[in-house]
């Protein structure tokens, strides 16, 4: 089954594209297959139709229905991301 993940930040370029590369090379190494749409905070519901998870490195105070949310920034800074990629891998394989 295909997933569906939003990884939005601020700009939509530097700390959403090192989130979202992460998040493919996770999802390749454990076999799910990926659509992935990279966008702004503020753009987040123009995509969220059929999103089974939506990745943030901004800051993000707001539910989107029953999306699951996780804090991106692990990613970028590399502080706890060995947990962010089991919390990714378990909301999408759950």
């Amino acid at each position: 089954m295909k997933r569906k993940i939003i990884v939005a930040c601020g700009g939509a370029v530097a700390t959403s594209t090192l989130a979202a590369e992460e998040i493919k090379e996770l999802c390749e190494e454990h076999g799910i297959t990926l659509d992935l749409v990279q966008c702004r905070v503020t753009e987040i519901e123009t995509y969220m139709d059929d999103a089974d998870l939506i990745c943030t490195t901004a800051r993000v105070d707001r539910p989107f229905g029953d999306i699951p949310v996780v804090h991106g920034m692990p990613f970028v800074s590399g502080v706890g991301i060995d947990a962010l990629r089991q919390k990714i891998l378990m909301l999408l394989q759950g």
